[in-house]
């Protein structure tokens, strides 16, 4: 089980896989194809250093969604989020960080309510390729084989140390949450959590995604890139934060 985030690169301008907590070190969004103008114009990089570490969800001006585990230790001062943009490196606009929130009953352990909300120093308004995520109703969930999408720029070969600099997407159906829980065991999916993913494996987000969003086929920002084991095995569903259990909390911050 490891969350689904790289390291960023000690030098700026690079991203790089790097050897993560628990072992994980595979990085890449599988099976997937580039994004188009439009398709994500609320999706942000994470950056740190000049190079991209996560994703997140411009949901306001001022406001990213975003996993805990990207945010966890994070001083503000020292990242940055670029938003507009299909390249992680260049375009779009990019703005400083205020504030950076983690949802009180993360746990890293478990990976549990894994969600936080950057609060950002530049406003980003609409136009030029932005938009807004919507996000659910508080409650909210995903029946099983509905189709959902998820975006971001890990890589796109296991064992390759760079990150492409073109956003990628790949679509996969819902998971029902007790076969997710057969998947891994018991106890280990929470009601917090949204599974999706092919049987046969093949299609996937995993590190380098993580924080980015997951979205049903109104575009409605469902899940945040969260767990997984390995990237795309047979029989293991990617695991997200299941945002329809934290609009409310998203919403006081």
């Amino acid at each position: 089980m490891a969350p689904k985030f790289v390291l960023a690169a000690a030098f700026a301008g690079v991203a790089t896989a790097a050897a993560l907590p628990r072992g994980i070190s595979d990085i890449l969004i599988v099976g997937g194809e580039p994004a188009q103008e439009g398709d994500f114009p609320f999706i942000v990089s994470l950056q740190q250093g000049g190079s991209h570490f996560c994703g997140g969800t411009l949901i306001g001006s001022n406001k990213v969604v975003t996993a805990a585990h990207c945010s966890e230790g994070q001083d503000p001062a020292s990242v940055s989020v670029r938003a507009g943009s299909l390249s992680w490196s260049s375009g779009g606009v990019e703005a400083k960080v205020d504030s950076i929130t983690v949802h009180p009953d993360y746990d890293a352990q478990t990976i549990d309510n894994d969600v936080a909300v950057w609060t950002l120093a530049d406003a980003i308004e609409e136009g030029d390729g932005v938009s807004f995520g919507s996000l659910p109703q508080q409650g909210s969930d995903l029946s099983g084989n509905a189709t959902v999408t998820v975006a971001g720029w890990g890589a796109l070969e296991q064992g390759d140390p760079q990150l492409p600099d073109e956003l990628m997407k790949v679509s996969v159906p819902v998971t029902d949450r007790a076969t997710c829980s057969s998947q891994y065991g018991a106890g280990k999916i929470t009601e917090n959590m949204v599974c999706a993913g092919l049987d046969e494996g093949g299609k996937d987000a995993c590190q380098g995604d993580s924080g980015g969003p997951l979205v049903d086929e109104q575009g409605t920002l469902v899940g945040v890139v969260s767990w997984g084991q390995g990237c795309a095995q047979a029989g293991f569903s990617g695991v997200y934060a299941r945002v329809g259990s934290f609009v409310e909390w998203i919403g006081q911050q």
